[in-house]
């Protein structure tokens, strides 16, 4: 089945393991036909839990009903489940090292038309700093399906960032997701390019305009955040002088930030291509925001001429 909606396969997931597994619980923050939590709903409503607009509360009964044993998938817009469950997150799933999923919908600059309180710019870099917390990006419906399966079986607190765009599939459906996992998307000669959903999307649309002028980028998904493969990471940069990283975030603490520390003694270049130092805005369409904030398939293009 082709699909393209990652808060589809989200939500059919969620279902399935829930058939697998009667300790999956869901629970969700007025947003499940957002998030397609919904789905669960539909089928589980026994084990499907409406919070309402308080995702604090949402993110401590989370950490409550993984000490009984259950496994909770809590859902709602990146910004929301990150920032304004912060507190709870680590003080609550963190430090205790609770078996709790958390998923942000709807993350980055994907749900553009409702502007800089509901785009997560952020949201990486707060998942990532915690001790315990693994942090994920999915680039295709296929990933987000294998990555929900592989942090169902790895105990612990996991994020799964989740844009509100749909993409086609460029991933093998049903492919067993190791953890870790980095993923070399195509070859290329000039620069190796490493960037996660989204700009992995925008980084092959790149590629083709690169391949107009004689360039070639070699693209690296990065869907695991953290842990990163540091090992793996050195491979793909061995014998390139010209590094990029994408990030649909703000250009600290990102994907750019992980790679920079990972390959500090490598004393290699590294450029980031992320947000500035601001926030979201509102705008009529997503790729008017991707090209506004220097993200397009034009501008990462512009900027590998720059760094060549």
């Amino acid at each position: 089945m082709q699909l393209d909606s990652l808060r589809k396969a989200y939500g059919l997931e969620l279902v399935e393991l829930g058939k697998q597994d009667k300790n999956v619980v869901v629970l969700e923050a007025d947003l499940g036909k957002s998030t397609m939590s919904c789905l669960f709903q539909d089928i589980y409503p026994e084990r499907y839990f409406q919070m309402g607009i308080a995702e604090q509360n949402m993110a401590s009964v989370s950490a409550g009903l993984s000490l009984t044993g259950k496994i909770p998938f809590y859902s709602t817009f990146a910004v929301f489940a990150t920032g304004r469950a912060y507190d709870q997150i680590r003080s609550s799933i963190c430090i205790p090292n609770l078996n709790v999923k958390i998923c942000g919908s709807s993350a980055g600059l994907s749900d553009y038309g409702d502007g800089k309180t509901h785009q997560s710019i952020d949201d990486i870099a707060l998942m990532r700093v915690l001790p315990n917390m693994k942090v994920f990006i999915p680039v295709d419906a296929n990933e987000t399906m294998a990555i929900m399966k592989a942090i169902h079986e790895e105990k612990g607190p996991a994020y799964i960032r989740i844009s509100r765009a749909d993409f086609p599939e460029i991933t093998e459906p049903n492919k067993p997701y190791r953890i870790g996992q980095m993923t070399k998307v195509n070859e290329g000669k000039d620069l190796v390019i490493f960037a996660y959903g989204t700009m992995v999307h925008q980084a092959l649309k790149a590629e083709k305009l690169l391949e107009e002028k004689g360039l070639s980028a070699r693209i690296v998904n990065v869907s695991t955040i953290k842990p990163l493969d540091v090992e793996q990471l050195k491979e793909y940069v061995k014998g390139m002088d010209n590094i990029m990283v994408l990030d649909e975030h703000s250009k600290f603490a990102g994907l750019g930030g992980a790679i920079s520390e990972a390959l500090a003694k490598e004393k290699l270049s590294i450029d980031i291509l992320g947000i500035e130092d601001s926030f979201g805005c509102s705008a009529s369409d997503y790729d008017i925001l991707l090209n506004h904030y220097g993200l397009s398939p034009e501008a990462i293009v512009k900027r590998v001429n720059e760094i060549l």
